[in-house]
């Protein structure tokens, strides 16, 4: 029988399920049923859309249980990050919605305040929640109000330093707050650094109730030395549950501490939860799971346990249903070894992403050149100045999104001091399904201003080799390139290059001069066909490297009656900007369109539906193109549009 078979079968008590107080009815053997049933219903619906089913499956049981003892929505549930929310959904009414997880006017793969009073906190970066909770604990203190605020975060969360910053002032403030680790070991992948290895050597197994037993199994997949190693060895003899039970490390900041208890035990964590809601003040409840618990792919696969499969997959083997393609971050990951290969002072950084990002291929062949710092952005970009400070150029990986994060150490510990850091930004522009908290179309516009940065814009898999190689070479400062997700677009040659710039399209007409950023190389060559069947001539450029904008582009810009950018980023700031600034610098007063992503908060949905929306397809931009045009022949005395770049 298949899960979905199953689903329709036996998902008897989930289909009584339309709010958290029917879970509260029910009992403990009702519950293990319903649990089963939500791990059915999650595999059947994701399958068929992609999205988050590692962490999801890991927190059913977990999220039963926080449902029975706090009354949401007046006492506020949070999680770090949204995308283990999906049993939230489940049991606050959201089941219809699944059937469209993740696609236009289906639901959102992180928490929404649109579609549930259930839901507070959108944010989907990590390491946020707890300062969040520590804020709504201190205004409900300041209000009088008698609410609780839980805070789930999970293990790979507290890699993140916004975690300890929010832990010091919890403990101070001393308010009523509920913080459950979700503690699976793992992130994206398995869990970094010294904060992970303590928590794996004191981690709870599943299933396992003796504390003896426990311990062997922490000795036998940590090694520990001199001091610890005595106590835990003298631990066992005695049998002391605190040699398990990481009191110290937290109640030493003022949070008391409940656990470790097995996260997959409905009753165990539920009495913990209510220990801590009785308690008025700061807690901790320690929570082991298993990420991708009860499914065999997920549990097996051993680099994310399905953490995040982005499109529809197969429910017996969890294997991706569409057809395998290259790409951009396999071509990232393929050309970074290559330059490894050649340059030992080549280093790779990740922050808890080193799969998706491709720096794991670096890792499997240079281990020990390759760092993996948790979910710490801010950490890698200076620690990656420290390391460039020592003489090696070290290569940043992270989704664009997440480099925001680091802007201010980007700016005065990285390029302030010259240093030869290369920031490669995967997911760059729209990335569709994963909403607004993930789209990555912010980087342009706000690094664009750092001091000696230059930032390279591929449009192929051809153009991505070549300018990954020259932020290589770049000794004085530091470079970002920037790539859309999904598969790569075919090469698409350059006829000449003038400078920098590459000329993809000429006319013997020289009536638009259209910009055509990274990715959108392409749009630009269908877009100047449409125009030429009007009548004008298009010459389309790839800048190549789009900050500081070329001279060359500039000189191009001069001999042309109108020029239009495109680019797949916020149009303030962005590409276009600086160069109307450009223009505006060595008097150049051909009027210029600049069409970008709008400063706003833009819905989920595919990227097409998304760059429809925004007018950003061919059709779009050629019927905006030839207005405009045919405008400059229609009024030659307007030639300077109230939007173009004014003479300085």
């Amino acid at each position: 029988m298949s899960v979905e078979e199953d689903t329709a079968n036996h998902g008897r008590l989930l289909g009584t399920v339309r709010g958290p107080q029917d879970v509260k009815r029910m009992s403990g053997e009702e519950l293990d049923v319903l649990a089963a049933e939500i791990r059915d219903f999650l595999i059947a619906k994701v399958s068929r859309t992609g999205g988050h089913v590692g962490p999801n499956l890991g927190v059913v049981e977990l999220t039963l249980a926080m449902h029975r003892v706090f009354d949401s929505p007046r006492d506020r549930l949070l999680f770090d990050t949204g995308h283990q929310s999906y049993v939230h959904k489940i049991l606050t009414g959201r089941q219809a919605g699944f059937d469209k997880l993740r696609q236009r006017g289906g639901l959102s793969g992180y928490p929404s305040q649109a579609e549930s009073e259930h839901d507070l906190i959108e944010n989907s970066h990590a390491s946020t929640a707890l300062s969040y909770a520590d804020g709504l604990a201190k205004a409900y203190a300041l209000r009088g109000e008698a609410r609780s605020v839980v805070a789930v975060v999970g293990d790979g969360a507290l890699t993140g330093g916004m975690c300890w910053e929010a832990l010091n002032n919890i403990a101070t403030a001393g308010n009523s707050l509920v913080i459950v680790v979700n503690d699976n070991g793992r992130s994206y992948s398995p869990t970094i650094g010294g904060l992970a290895d303590h928590l794996s050597s004191l981690r709870l197994n599943p299933g396992y109730e003796k504390v003896l037993d426990t311990v062997k199994d922490a000795l036998g997949s940590t090694p520990l030395v001199g001091k610890p190693m005595y106590e835990v060895l003298h631990a066992v003899k005695k049998g002391i549950k605190d040699a398990v039970a990481p009191q110290a490390m937290f109640e030493d900041l003022g949070i008391k501490y409940v656990g470790p208890v097995d996260g997959h035990d409905v009753a165990a964590v539920e009495s913990a939860l209510r220990a801590a809601k009785n308690f008025g003040g700061p807690v901790i409840v320690h929570a082991v799971t298993r990420k991708g618990y009860g499914y065999r792919p997920a549990e097996e696969d051993e680099a994310d346990c399905l953490h995040g499969p982005g499109s529809a997959f197969d429910v017996e083997t969890g294997a991706l249903l569409a057809a395998p393609s290259v790409k951009w971050t396999h071509v990232f990951a393929d050309e970074l070894l290559a330059v490894a290969d050649e340059r030992p002072d080549v280093v790779g950084i990740t922050a808890a992403m080193a799969e998706p990002t491709g720096i794991a291929k670096l890792a499997r062949k240079y281990p020990e050149r390759v760092y993996d710092v948790g979910i710490a952005e801010q950490h890698a970009a200076t620690s990656a100045a420290g390391l460039a400070l020592g003489g090696l150029h070290p290569v940043v990986a992270v989704y664009a999104t997440f480099l925001n994060r680091a802007f201010d150490q980007v700016l005065l510990d990285v390029a302030m001091h010259k240093l030869p850091v290369t920031f490669v930004l995967d997911r760059a522009g729209i990335t569709g399904p994963d909403g607004p908290s993930h789209y990555g179309i912010w980087d342009m516009s706000v690094f664009g201003v750092v001091p000696g940065l230059r930032i390279a814009a591929p449009r192929d898999a051809a153009t991505l080799r070549e300018e990954l190689r020259e932020a290589l070479a770049v000794n004085d400062g530091p470079t970002v390139v920037r790539f859309p997700t999904g598969a790569v677009a075919a090469d698409l040659p350059a006829l000449r290059r003038v400078g920098p710039v590459d000329v993809l399209a000429e006319s013997a007409r020289t009536d638009v001069l259209l910009v055509a950023v990274g990715s959108f190389g392409h749009l630009g060559m269908e877009v100047a066909a449409r125009v030429a069947e009007q009548g004008y001539g298009v010459t389309v450029v790839d800048p190549r490297w789009v900050r500081p904008v070329p001279a060359e582009l500039v000189e191009l810009a001069a001999g042309h009656r109108l020029v239009v950018s495109v680019e797949d980023g916020v149009r303030v700031g962005g590409v276009g900007d600086a160069l109307g600034q450009a223009m505006r610098d060595a008097d150049v007063r051909v009027p210029l369109k600049d069409l970008g992503v709008p400063a706003d908060w833009h819905p989920h949905g595919t990227r097409a539906q998304i760059l429809a929306d925004l007018g950003l397809t061919a059709q779009d931009v050629a019927r905006n193109v030839t207005g405009w045009i045919s405008g400059l022949d229609a009024t030659p005395d307007r030639l300077t549009p109230t939007n173009a770049p004014a003479q300085n």
